[in-house]
């Protein structure tokens, strides 16, 4: 077994800074040039040393070894500074606990419910759009999961006139939670305007989740919904209550954040790909007006929206929304023949492997067929926008249906074209997310008269 100061460091270093300068200036490209390196490489952000993990296999192996290699490092360092310690971001010695108290909310019973409210949140957002209107699609899409995620979360305990100031407090959080990774004290608090305004928007929902969950515990209705169903679990494990006050708040507020801006990059993505890709989208509209005949998307229709699923799916391939994670050692181990002292940090890129030419044929081109029989599969673990193991995301399947309904709902209705000089362009903050994509609404008159559904 080789020490782990032999594992060699990526190239471009720079004195005192390490690799922070190609990180924020082009990060996707700097991860894809990783595994001409190796299978580990290191790098480093200023003085902290970190052993990104370059292999499908090597990366498999530690996410499912979530005991040793825990939820830690400097992203999550900074995402518990957000979050706290709720069921996304608590280390492993409560995961297994909050998991299961966790679980009965994403039961398979309450998605029919949930895809309900889901559609019915976008639906609302397209009919608020007018013919030939330019949509300011990463916001519109912004405003859109959020209505999904407070309707599926809080039901109707958020006021509509909340909804602007909760996009703002995402936005803002989400954002600078990427720069602060590379902050070292003080320089993370001193009074700079980014501080202040990441702060602010951080204690702002917090306030705005605590005042439902207190509002709710007033009321003491069962609402269907997420809140309802935390605040009501109890681990059959455990001879404890369920969730304490701090671990629901935690875990709504981290629900809130992944909720909402994962869900708005992943929609404003397809949008986009599929403006350039009209192909595709031909054969999306025509399996949309076989399977709904203009009517709006059921949980029902999901199992023949087969290609609809699968341009999102392909979509989380070339641009997974949580594209970069840290991994803390929590004791001695071993990861491709080299040692790992405990405390060290670790990284693993879901976009770095997705974007392998070993694993993915034209792995730059968008490929929605490359998921359908008899095209060869990936392997299983070459295909990560939801983590692997134990703390693979609890909300993948209420993702895939989210996303694929509302691609559903919106197609049905609208084509989307790129308006010239705004054609969006790839940024990576905590979520690799689109900027300044501007698309013209057309209506999709065909898809809405004269078409019979199949049943």
């Amino acid at each position: 077994m080789k020490d782990h100061r032999s594992i060699p460091t990526a190239p471009r270093a720079l004195p005192l800074l390490g690799h922070v300068v190609p990180l924020l200036r082009d990060p996707l490209a700097f991860l894809n040039s990783l595994p001409a390196t190796g299978e580990l490489v290191r790098i480093r952000l200023g003085p902290l040393a970190v052993i990104v993990i370059c292999d499908p296999e090597l990366t498999r192996q530690a996410l499912l070894d979530d005991r040793v290699f825990d939820k830690g490092g400097p992203l999550y360092d900074r995402l518990r500074e957000v979050i706290g310690n709720g069921v996304v971001s608590c280390p492993h010695q409560a995961h297994r606990r909050l998991r299961r108290l966790s679980q009965p909310a994403f039961h398979q019973a309450r998605l029919p419910d949930y895809a309900q409210a889901m559609a019915t949140c976008v639906q609302e957002a397209a009919d608020s759009w007018s013919p030939g209107q330019v949509l300011d699609v990463p916001a519109e899409m912004m405003m859109a999961s959020t209505k999904i995620i407070t309707a599926t979360l809080f039901s109707d305990a958020l006021p509509a006139t909340a909804h602007g100031q909760l996009v703002d407090d995402v936005t803002t959080v989400v954002k600078s939670l990427y720069q602060r990774m590379f902050l070292i004290p003080p320089l993370d608090r001193l009074p700079t305007p980014g501080n202040r305004a990441h702060v602010a928007a951080r204690a702002r929902l917090h306030g705005t989740v605590e005042r439902v969950i207190a509002q709710r515990r007033a009321d003491g209705a069962d609402y269907g919904d997420l809140l309802s169903a935390l605040m009501a679990a109890h681990d059959p494990e455990d001879d404890r209550p369920g969730m304490t006050g701090a671990e629901i708040s935690d875990t709504i507020v981290s629900f809130v954040l992944a909720g909402i801006e994962s869900t708005a990059a992943t929609l404003s993505s397809v949008l986009d790909l599929l403006a350039r890709h009209p192909e595709v989208e031909q054969r999306l509209h025509a399996e949309l007006d076989t399977v709904l005949g203009g009517a709006p998307p059921t949980y029902a229709d999901l199992p023949r929206l087969e290609l609809t699923e699968r341009i999102v799916a392909e979509t989380l391939r070339l641009r997974p929304p949580g594209w970069f994670f840290t991994r803390v050692v929590t004791a001695d181990t071993e990861l491709g023949g080299y040692e790992l002292p405990a405390g060290t940090s670790v990284a693993y890129s879901p976009y770095l492997i997705h974007h392998r030419p070993d694993l993915y044929r034209d792995p730059e081109t968008f490929d929605p067929d490359r998921w359908a029989s008899p095209h060869p599969q990936p392997p299983r673990h070459a295909f990560l926008p939801f983590a692997a193991g134990a703390r693979k995301c609890i909300g993948d399947t209420f993702s895939m249906i989210e996303s694929t309904l509302a691609l559903a709902t919106i197609a049905t209705r609208w084509r989307l074209e790129h308006v010239s000089g705004h054609r969006g362009r790839l940024a990576a903050a905590v979520t690799l997310e689109l900027r300044d994509l501007h698309m013209q609404a057309t209506p999709r008159t065909a898809a809405l008269h004269g078409q019979t559904r199949t049943s």
